[in-house]
């Protein structure tokens, strides 16, 4: 699902927002799920681990990453690998912590137009989780470096379409995702220069659906799975002389040093929630 296409279907869905329901015949109890909004909900983030993953190089400070940081004898100096974790080491022997899941809470406002059976609507939602995604380097020194990603908050613009039966909807969503993530770095090496920490605000997009149960004239319960991908701008840490010889790997290609960075500027999570909506 692109950016473009789901901005389209939310712009649609919000639009319907302001529609003027043709059903004045109509009373609340045949429409259950017709009007104004707010909800609150908590839940769970799993933010898996990313096989593969790895740090990225920049040698020759051009701009270019997926250089091979190489020593004077012009072997890899990262030969060691790479994990898609925190390092608990400066070897890959001493394993990596797994990327970290956390409890979550958001708070909504959204608005439904209730068609017969077919619910559209347009939900905004904010809220935080905490989760965290690591991915360590390990250099032939030995030595260690991690970069951190983690999330402070994030909110979505979604549409909802979905199919009532009496007073249980059964619905789909996607829309616009964003987080604001804080990037860190930290290494064992304490001879180069490193930088230090920045936040990201990043974009992408969010799908899921879920149920909601009416329980009351004016409450209904929600439980719901919602996807998210989000990507930042690049994040990028300068190894810099600082104590180190001349000989140091990191400054064999350029003097001022060598940039390091993710691999993959994407942060994912799953969501699990249950929460309750006030009808107005």
């Amino acid at each position: 699902m692109g950016i473009q296409s789901v901005l389209m279907t939310s712009a649609a869905l919000a639009a319907a927002m302001f529609m003027t329901p043709a059903l004045a015949q109509s009373t609340d109890d045949d429409r259950p799920f017709q009007g104004l909004y707010v909800g609150a909900s908590g839940g769970y983030d799993f933010q898996g681990n990313d096989p593969g993953e790895s740090v990225s190089f920049d040698r020759n400070l051009d701009g270019t990453f997926g250089d091979t940081v190489l020593t004077t004898a012009n072997a890899n100096a990262f030969s060691p690998g790479f994990c898609d974790g925190r390092a608990q080491g400066t070897a890959p022997s001493a394993s990596c912590e797994n990327d970290r899941s956390r409890l979550s809470y958001n708070a909504r406002v959204g608005y439904d137009l209730q068609l017969n059976h077919v619910v559209i609507g347009a939900v905004i939602e904010g809220g935080r989780s905490n989760i965290s995604d690591f991915v360590s380097a390990f250099s032939t020194t030995p030595a260690s470096y991690t970069f951190t990603t983690k999330m402070d908050f994030n909110a979505s613009a979604r549409g909802r379409l979905g199919y009532a039966f009496d007073k249980t909807l059964f619905y789909g969503t996607g829309g616009l995702a964003y987080a604001k993530l804080d990037q860190r770095f930290e290494t064992s090496n304490t001879a180069n220069s490193f930088a230090g920490r920045g936040k990201r605000d990043a974009w992408g997009y969010t799908a899921g659906g879920g149920v909601e149960q009416k329980i009351a004239k004016n409450i209904s319960f929600t439980a719901e799975y919602i996807y998210n991908d989000v990507k930042a701008d690049r994040y990028i840490v300068r190894a810099g002389p600082g104590t180190a010889p001349a000989t140091n790997p990191f400054l064999l290609g350029n003097a001022s040093g060598t940039d390091l960075t993710r691999g993959d500027r994407r942060f994912r999570w799953h969501s699990i929630r249950a929460g309750l909506n006030f009808r107005f």
